[in-house]
């Protein structure tokens, strides 16, 4: 398995394939070939065979990567962050602003489930759960007083 090129691997450490590189980075191989074909990884070196082989520059992406989507970025702003990162004359207020617009899109939707639950909570706090047929949850869920 010779490389054609070692763009991405490094001279310290011998290169990866897709699977050594998913299981250092914790994310699949399916995944890895997925950001590649995004771009959020950029293209890899290849074996005559045509093998991907990965470098330990590539494997700290896929982590940063893994941990931009752990904090539930999407795609989108996993660019512009993956962009930034390897932007050295960056400003972090642009980082900033990506980190702050998905925290409040987060609070909002953190907003939405509470409101979600309180509103479970209480149809669950008024069904008797016996062996009668009336039951508050279902009237709720059927939209009450509303024909059928």
């Amino acid at each position: 398995m010779a490389p054609r090129s070692s763009s991405s691997s490094t001279a310290t450490a011998p290169p990866l394939t897709i699977g050594q590189a998913a299981a250092r980075s914790g994310v699949s191989a399916r995944m890895v070939r997925h950001y590649e074909t995004l771009g959020l990884l950029p293209a890899v070196s290849r074996t005559d065979a045509g093998y991907r082989l990965y470098g330990d520059a590539d494997v700290h992406s896929l982590r940063f990567i893994k941990r931009a989507r752990d904090l539930g970025f999407s795609i989108d702003e996993i660019q512009q962050l993956v962009g930034l990162w390897h932007d050295r004359s960056r400003s972090s207020a642009a980082v900033k602003r990506i980190a702050r617009t998905h925290l409040d899109d987060l609070d909002r939707r953190i907003a939405e489930l509470q409101a979600m639950r309180g509103t479970l909570a209480h149809l669950v706090h008024g069904c008797r759960g016996d062996h009668r047929p009336d039951c508050p949850i279902l009237e709720d869920l059927a939209g009450s007083g509303l024909p059928r």
